[in-house]
């Protein structure tokens, strides 16, 4: 089946998400667009995403992968997308242990709200959620994978908290088999200048923080059915 996707958006649990993104209302949303795979990537935390499994379960052809954008010691944006629901809970405590303890100031940042599946508040994550981990660049992969994930670089074409704007350019060696981009246009311009990216595998998401930025049909997966296993099957994995 074509399978649509957006698996790069923000709840209000990521202090930058709007409070209208709740997980149902994300998951209404996709439903309305049209989507069949999302995945929720709030900022260090994958808190909010067993709400999102809650809430989606009400739809018919939407299939929720566990997510969360991890920003690594460099400030760099990682998408972390996870086998199972219980993969990505055992990372976010990991990550959770390796987060800079700040505590969040509502009245700058704005409250990182969790949530259940029906929109209830449950509590509020104590910490800044935007604030960097002390996980590296280097070690981001094996550890993502350890956890039964697939790291990719988020937006490496923007120009804040991505592989090309904290480092200039993209290691020779770097592991990633797959790459995400804002804006899929550029890719052949990007992938001259940055020849470790030819032949790689380029997803392209809406990074999106209010309701209105969630895709449409806009980019697609062949997938034989809507699994998890399906998802990660069609995705490269490894070098």
């Amino acid at each position: 089946m074509t399978a649509y996707y957006d698996l790069h958006m923000h709840s209000c649990l990521s202090p930058c998400g709007d409070d209208d993104m709740t997980p149902g209302n994300i998951a209404g949303m996709a439903y309305l667009n049209g989507l069949n795979v999302v995945a929720l990537s709030d900022h260090n935390t994958c808190k909010n995403v067993p709400a999102l499994v809650e809430a989606a379960r009400q739809y018919e052809n939407l299939l929720i992968v566990p997510a969360m954008e991890l920003t690594t010691a460099e400030e760099i944006h990682v998408l972390c997308l996870f086998r199972s629901l219980e993969g990505a809970l055992a990372f976010d405590a990991y990550v959770e242990q390796h987060l800079m303890q700040v505590e969040n100031d509502v009245e700058i940042f704005g409250h990182q709200v969790i949530m259940d599946g029906e929109d209830n508040p449950t509590g509020e994550f104590p910490y800044l959620l935007i604030n960097a981990t002390d996980i590296s660049m280097e070690e981001v992969f094996p550890l993502v994978s350890s956890f039964g994930g697939l790291a990719v670089p988020a937006h490496i074409d923007k120009q804040a908290n991505s592989y090309l704007s904290q480092y200039g350019f993209i290691p020779p060696d770097a592991p990633f088999p797959c790459y995400e981009m804002a804006d899929l246009s550029h890719r052949e311009e990007l992938t001259a200048a940055n020849p470790v990216l030819a032949g790689k595998f380029f997803l392209s998401d809406s990074d999106a923080h209010y309701l209105h930025h969630i895709r449409e049909q806009l980019y697609s997966l062949n997938l034989p059915s809507l699994t998890l296993e399906s998802f990660f099957a069609a995705l490269p994995v490894s070098e």
